[in-house]
Order: structure tokens, then C-alpha cells, then sequence
């Protein structure tokens, strides 16, 4: 998971009058076409990778012309509040649930709940324990080894570290973490000097580089767990020198990577697509409709630096400088979203 403010604001709607007029809402035919209703569980508002997220969902609806409703439950909560957003889905007569998981193990039960219901449950972005709901995520642990590796051969195997990780606790956080410490045992020459949490959240974490480089203390290269260019635009406020950064695929990171490779930036983006929500909503829809899936679909991320040739081919080709800056460039998961590029941007109801 990636993160940032997205200046479009996506409103918790899961108030009582809605969920009323939601009751009953299951499928149902509409000229011979049966029409679904979709729920949506979020638990971290003011993120650009989980606006995007939700957008894609609701794209993904709109294009695949059997949802009639989408119900969103967004808000920023702790896994009991999310366990009782979901059981106000089920009350809802949704027939999938596309959910963010606050923890990996905590909401396996209310999983079941809605799958005894004949719920459509998958799990997007992070992992769960359940049995009983499909998982289509990002591999978490992929996304920080090749990151991981890519900046310590950058360093020649040697030097100070910053691991500026997510929300303390997720399990993205959790195997991102174990990526990156297997990745570090192959470096012995290689000392994490600081570790921080950003909490996915830009303040913190411009707060944490401002820290760092006012303590004087020595880093020769930074790993973000998404949190990029607040990193990049700290060291050019402060008018330092670069250091080489890892991040994920957001549009502003990506150009700076293409722009400030003059001016000494060296860096690589690691792609963790939120589109994983739309992806895992058309393998729900898939389910509903009779079609087979595997229960854990894991996507591989692959990466694009600017020091290599093809690496700065990749940046250029995928950069939009029209976008927000923590806009994922990834907006498609194929084979899974049907979307335009310009329904993901709208971001409207169905």
C-alpha cells in the first residue's frame, strides 16, 4: 500500500438512512441482466492508495454492467469498527464485499458471517487468515526485497539505512518488513540507522525526513513503504544532497525520478497497484456469476529505476504529469479491471 492526501474526498455513506434504503437491496433482474449490490470496507481515509482504491471499485461496477449499487463504508477505524461496518454490509443485502482488511486474522469471523449469507467476500491489498474469502493482493513481501536489494547494490553493499515503514500492526506493514529484514541479511555491510512508521500518512513522515536531517545523523540511502516524494521534496527544501530513495509507483515520484536525475536523484519505484480493489471486485463479481478463481490470487510487482536505460524507459512511459501525486501510475490490473483509464479518474457512482 501506497499513500498521500487525494484531494478528492470520498465520505463515509454507510449513515442509517442509507443502509435503509440499502435493505433488500440483493440481486435482482433488470431486462433479463441480474444486477448485484457491492459493498466496499475501507479503514484509512486521507490516503491517495486507498482513494484510488475505491475508485477502481466503483469503475470497475460501472464497467462491468451488473452492479446496481455501491455502498461504501469509509472511515478511518481499528478492526472492531470495521468488523461492525461489515456487519452493517451484510444487513445492507450486499452480494460482495470488497474490503481493505485492518488486521490479517481479527475479522476472519464476521468473513464467515458474510460467506454463510452467500456473501461474496475478497480480500484486497493485504493478506487474512480466512478460509472463506477470496484474497487478491499485492505480494507485499516481492515489493520490498526487490526494492530492498535494488538500493543496497546501489550503496556497493554498504552503508547507513532509513526504513520509514507503514501503520505498525497491518499485515502489508508486517511483510513488507520481513522483505526488507531478509533482504538486509544478505548485506552485512549494510545498518538500518532508523526506523520509523509513517503511518502511510504525509505530515509524519515529512516530519520524520525533517528530523533526520537535522540530527546530523549520516544516511546513505532511504526505503519508503510508499511515502516517496514527501521524502524527495524534504531533501530538496532543506537543499541537501540526494540520497538514493526506494518508493512505490505514485505519479510524482515517478517524475521526479525522470526530472531530478540531473541534479544527483537516483531512485527506483516499486509498483503496488491500488487497483487491486477494482481487480478484486470483477473476481467477486466472476464468483456470483458461477466462474472459477483460485482463493489467493498474489500479484508480482516489478520495478523501474532510473539509473538503467530500460528502468528510465519504464518511468517515462508510465508518468502523467496531469495526475495527482500520489496517484498510482498501475490503473489497471489485467486480466481482472475492464475500466478506462478516464472512468478510474472519475470516480462516479454507479
Amino acid at each position: 500500500m501506497s499513500a498521500g492526501r487525494w484531494p478528492k474526498a470520498i465520505g463515509l455513506i454507510l449513515a442509517a438512512g442509507l443502509l435503509v434504503a440499502a435493505c433488500g437491496g440483493s440481486s435482482s433482474s433488470n431486462g433479463g441482466t441480474k444486477k448485484y449490490v457491492v459493498g466496499i470496507s475501507n479503514t484509512l481515509t486521507g490516503n491517495g492508495f486507498r482513494e484510488e482504491m475505491i475508485c477502481s471499485i466503483k469503475a470497475q461496477a460501472k464497467a462491468s454492467g451488473i452492479v446496481s449499487k455501491v455502498i461504501t463504508a469509509n472511515r478511518t477505524t481499528d478492526p472492531s469498527g470495521q468488523i461492525s461496518d461489515m456487519r452493517n454490509l451484510i444487513s445492507a443485502g450486499v452480494n460482495v464485499i470488497v474490503i481493505n482488511p485492518s488486521d490479517r486474522s481479527a475479522l476472519d469471523a464476521v468473513m464467515k458471517e458474510a460467506s454463510d449469507k452467500g456473501i461474496v467476500v475478497v480480500a484486497v491489498d493485504q493478506g487474512v487468515t480466512s478460509t472463506t474469502a477470496y484474497q487478491l493482493y499485492n505480494n507485499q513481501v516481492k515489493y520490498a526485497q526487490l526494492g530492498a536489494d535494488w538500493l543496497f547494490k546501489q550503496l556497493g553493499g554498504k552503508g547507513n539505512v532509513v526504513e520509514m515503514r507503514g501503520i505498525n500492526g497491518v499485515s502489508a506493514d508486517a511483510d513488507r518488513h520481513q522483505g526488507f529484514t531478509a533482504t538486509l541479511a544478505n548485506y552485512p555491510n549494510i545498518k538500518v540507522v532508523k526506523e520509523t512508521f509513517t503511518n502511510w500518512s504525509l505530515d509524519p513522515a515529512a516530519q520524520q525526513v525533517k528530523d533526520i536531517l537535522s540530527s546530523g545523523l549520516k544516511v546513505d540511502g532511504i526505503w519508503t513503504s510508499g511515502i516517496d516524494s514527501t521524502v524527495v521534496d524534504s531533501y530538496a527544501t532543506a537543499k541537501k544532497p540526494f540520497v538514493p530513495v526506494i518508493g512505490a509507483d505514485n505519479d510524482a515520484f515517478l517524475g521526479q525520478l525522470i526530472n531530478l536525475k540531473a541534479q544527483g536523484l537516483a531512485g527506483a519505484a516499486v509498483t503496488n497497484p491500488p487497483t487491486v480493489g477494482g481487480a478484486g471486485l470483477a473476481v467477486g463479481l466472476d464468483v456470483l456469476q458461477g466462474k472459477s478463481h483460485p482463493h489467493v490470487i498474489n500479484l508480482d510487482p516489478v520495478i523501474w529505476d532510473n539509473v538503467s536505460s530500460a528502468g528510465l524507459t519504464e518511468l517515462q512511459n508510465h508518468y502523467d504529469p496531469t495526475l495527482n501525486a500520489y496517484y498510482s501510475v498501475s490503473y489497471q490490473v489485467a486480466p481482472y479491471t475492464t475500466y478506462t483509464k478516464e472512468q478510474l479518474i472519475a470516480c462516479a457512482d454507479v
